[in-house]
């Protein structure tokens, strides 16, 4: 593939923007061979094989990736919208090729996998891949959300199992119930749900008598949040990390 349209396709602009900045000397690949080291190049239509392949672009290290897939620790007074109507949105903190992937159709960049309310914070994924979100999204493939609550109320032990035996939301005749529910303290509850509704974690504290002070989302699948990603950052998730998710 042409260099100029592997940076296409990781977001770096337009095929003439992508090609300026080859031209201009701003990218450097690394050696094919696999030394440590990388190479100016200035040749917009060279060959590269793009699997596996990394660059620099302006002095910053990226790798090739066919399909973008990233962690977000999403902070709070934050919106899951490109159009945030109070709070800064959360595509603000990815850099700007995450945000200009080019997609089929208006949609552009990585979308979050589902949402999370302005003033909750935590694990978000983000990928520019349909076909995952669609599988992470669906409650169908049952895919586990843990979520660490602050209560405003001393938890009762009856309020657990209300939880873990359904409460009826009132937009939703059909009983909503949590796939697992422990106290960890008096006001801190961890509750974990396999389906995503309108303020469901809020909804369903509110309907065995408590209500949600803060809210965190914690692990989805087998991934947990790491330690070392503060709020604000993101990184790339790995193979490995798409196989604990799916676990």
């Amino acid at each position: 593939m042409q260099l100029q349209e592997i940076l296409y396709s990781q977001g770096f602009g337009t095929r003439r923007v992508c090609a300026g900045l080859i031209q201009q000397g701003f990218v450097a690949v690394q050696d094919p061979a696999g030394s440590a080291g990388f190479s100016l190049c200035t040749f917009a239509a060279q060959e590269f094989a793009p699997q596996g392949l990394r660059f620099t672009v302006q002095g910053v290290e990226w790798p090739y990736c066919e399909n973008a897939y990233v962690l977000l620790n999403k902070p709070t007074a934050t919106e899951c919208s490109q159009k945030p109507s109070t709070y800064p949105s959360i595509y603000t903190l990815l850099p700007s090729p995450l945000r200009m992937r080019p997609q089929k159709g208006a949609v552009q960049g990585v979308q979050a996998v589902g949402r999370l309310d302005q003033d909750t914070t935590g694990m978000l994924l983000l990928t520019d891949d349909g076909k995952f979100i669609h599988r992470m999204s669906s409650p169908r493939h049952h895919v586990a959300k843990v979520y660490e609550v602050t209560l405003k109320h001393p938890l009762a032990d009856n309020q657990i199992q209300k939880l873990l035996g359904g409460v009826v939301l009132d937009d939703d005749p059909k009983p909503v119930r949590a796939s697992a529910c422990e106290a960890v303290g008096t006001l801190h509850l961890r509750l974990t749900l396999t389906q995503g509704k309108y303020h469901q974690v809020k909804r369903m504290v509110a309907a065995v008598g408590n209500r949600v002070e803060a809210l965190h989302r914690s692990q989805i699948g087998g991934l947990t949040m790491p330690t070392d990603l503060a709020p604000g950052q993101w990184r790339w998730l790995s193979a490995a990390d798409l196989a604990q998710i799916a676990a």
